[in-house]
């Protein structure tokens, strides 16, 4: 079963015809499917088409938000209420069009576990595209995941990778890059984008400013989430040495004054002096927080798997808990 989930915020002159073509391109090609609206808090007539359509159609199904969380939480619930091996996420602004489901399947089914869509003509204004192109290679170059369009709401992937990957905030955007850090196969694949007929865009230019600040989130999360010291670590060594650095300068100055060789005046008047202490402490500080994110993912580690399991082999029949015995 293909799930589809399409994140809904005042969408009430698109939703009816989206369903319809998702139905007529599935009836199509039989793909069996199941299609999940999250309202996200929508303040128009949204929720009342969905009822509207849940209720003349058994495959289609809808969530509701008591107010706005975001599209992270709307992608979340969906994939929590789906059934579906193979999950698609698309928006409800019929820019994404349904007829391209079929190519994201069989791109799927060629070995990998996500395939990401490739706006390659958007049909958006310049102020909009520019900052995009701008984004996906800072992304591309950072994660090592080299993609031309991260952001693109429109991507197919396994439950396997639904079922590993945690996202909040505004995380949505880095699906692929988060899979492809736990070891998932990811492909990209162009597709077409229809211009806007209905509504307008929820996403303003602050979505750019957190979409950086987001990429900090995910460079450290899929770069140092299992081991923090190493980055925070080394920060407070960098630090240490710095300080390190200055002291000594200040010791053989001290050392020189001492022996007359050369009047240096008074240490600790001198500016290198509280550059040195500052840079001993924030090298402390660094290395105690490395200390502390070491002692969370310890225990966190616990409950969440550090690794991904691609598949099995072999007989199963104890746990690796088990003791297996052999008597006659």
């Amino acid at each position: 079963m293909l799930s589809i989930i399409v994140p809904v915020y005042n969408e009430e002159g698109s939703l009816r015809e989206l369903h319809g073509e998702i139905a007529s391109v599935c009836r199509e090609h039989a793909i069996e499917v199941e299609l999940i609206f999250v309202d996200d808090g929508s303040t128009d007539g949204s929720w009342a088409i969905v009822e509207d359509l849940s209720e003349n159609d058994e495959w289609v199904s809808g969530i509701r938000f008591r107010r706005n969380f975001g599209k992270a939480a709307a992608l979340t619930a969906g994939m929590r209420e789906s059934r579906g091996e193979r999950i698609m996420m698309m928006d409800a602004d019929l820019q994404d069009d349904p007829a391209e489901i079929p190519a994201f399947l069989a791109k799927l089914d060629e070995g990998f576990d996500v395939v990401n869509g490739w706006k390659v003509k958007r049909l958006d204004p310049w102020h909009k595209t520019m900052p995009s192109k701008l984004f996906n290679g800072t992304v591309s170059r950072l994660t090592g995941l080299h993609l031309h369009d991260h952001n693109c709401g429109f991507k197919l992937f396994r439950r396997e990778v639904a079922e590993e990957i945690r996202i909040y905030g505004e995380l949505h955007r880095f699906i692929a890059v988060l899979a492809h850090a736990r070891g998932f196969r990811v492909a990209e694949l162009p597709v077409h984008h229809r211009s806007r007929q209905y509504g307008h865009s929820k996403y303003g230019m602050k979505r750019f400013t957190r979409g950086l600040l987001d990429l900090v989130t995910v460079k450290f999360l899929t770069g140092y989430g299992q081991r923090p010291q190493h980055l925070l670590g080394a920060i407070g060594l960098g630090f240490f040495l710095l300080g390190g650095l200055g002291l000594s300068v200040l010791g053989v100055m001290w050392l020189l004054t001492q022996t007359g060789v050369y009047d240096s005046g008074p240490i600790g008047s001198r500016p290198l002096l509280a550059y040195s202490v500052a840079f001993f402490l924030l090298g402390g500080q660094a290395m105690s927080f490395g200390l502390i994110a070491e002692l969370v993912v310890s225990y966190t580690s616990r409950d969440h798997d550090t690794y991904s399991v691609r598949g099995r082999t072999g007989p199963r029949e104890t746990s690796p808990s088990e003791t297996v015995s052999h008597s006659e």
